[in-house]
């Protein structure tokens, strides 16, 4: 089993809404995990061999890793910010690589054609310019100033706007979006991507979203988000290879493939090759 060093990362392993004391069985990297409250009413989440791994509550998600993690989990300051709804979308399976499923978040030019009539639509296709950069200071992968013609940008929306998106990497396995938010323009709505990595080809994907929406009920809020994953779920599943591609050579990525270029260079660098293809096969 190829863990290198993502085997030290932080994971997504269940919602804590939806924890009790009988506990869920699922697994991390391969290897099965249980993850519980115990009579006091403390997380425990313990490997197949009965260890205790490290856990941390954040975002109403429990994350866990096989490893010890060498940093805290990744910030979003919008989870501190008065007013906002705080959405859990729940949960999706997919059979792909979780490199895959993040890098797919970060695609922009697929939404015409996946996302028809929602996130985008013809002859509305063209990706602008945008800009691509590795923070070092922070060590994530960030693209600004994207721009792109939506008919419904999010459930609140009233009709089709141009949207400005922000895309940041924080974890090979997590992204973070920030887009225009219909209710209130100066200010952005954050759309979450965190993956759980169950094997090298499977994993699952829980979506989380903080808002300004005052209006639009929890129901349909979820629903929105659920249908634009199952979406890209039948993509993802049917992409060739099912790892993803390191090698520069594998695809040939277009200009709108920027952020896919960034991110790719980035889980290369750190050696984040679980779910990765590294040579042609």
């Amino acid at each position: 089993m190829r863990q290198n060093a993502m085997i030290d990362e932080w994971y997504p392993v269940g919602l804590f809404s939806q924890l009790d004391i009988d506990g869920r069985k699922t697994a991390l990297m391969g290897e099965p995990i249980e993850v519980a409250l115990d009579a006091h009413g403390n997380i425990n989440v313990k490997s197949s061999d009965g260890r205790f791994l490290p856990v941390c509550l954040r975002y109403g998600h429990i994350w866990s890793s096989l490893g010890k993690p060498r940093k805290d989990l990744f910030p979003i300051p919008e989870a501190d910010q008065p007013g906002r709804r705080f959405v859990d979308v729940g949960v999706a399976r997919v059979r792909c690589s979780p490199l895959r499923a993040v890098e797919n978040f970060l695609d922009i030019a697929h939404f015409p054609f996946v996302h028809t009539d929602i996130l985008g639509a013809e002859p509305h296709t063209e990706v602008q310019d945008y800009k691509v950069e590795i923070r070092e200071e922070v060590d994530e992968v960030w693209a600004t100033q994207v721009k792109f013609y939506q008919p419904q940008a999010a459930k609140s929306a009233s009709g089709g706007i141009t949207t400005e998106y922000m895309y940041r990497v924080p974890a090979p396995t997590c992204s973070v979006l920030y887009k225009t938010c219909p209710p209130r323009p100066g200010e952005w709505d954050v759309i979450a991507l965190f993956v759980q990595p169950l094997a090298e080809d499977l994993c699952d994907v829980w979506p989380w979203m903080a808002l300004f929406d005052d209006v639009t009920p929890m129901t349909d809020l979820i629903h929105f988000q659920q249908t634009i994953f199952l979406q890209d779920r039948s993509i993802l599943e049917n992409q060739i290879p099912r790892l993803l591609p390191l090698d520069p050579g594998m695809e040939i990525p277009t200009r709108a493939d920027l952020t896919s270029i960034a991110y790719r260079r980035w889980l290369k660098r750190h050696h984040y090759t679980y779910g990765a293809q590294l040579v042609a096969q």
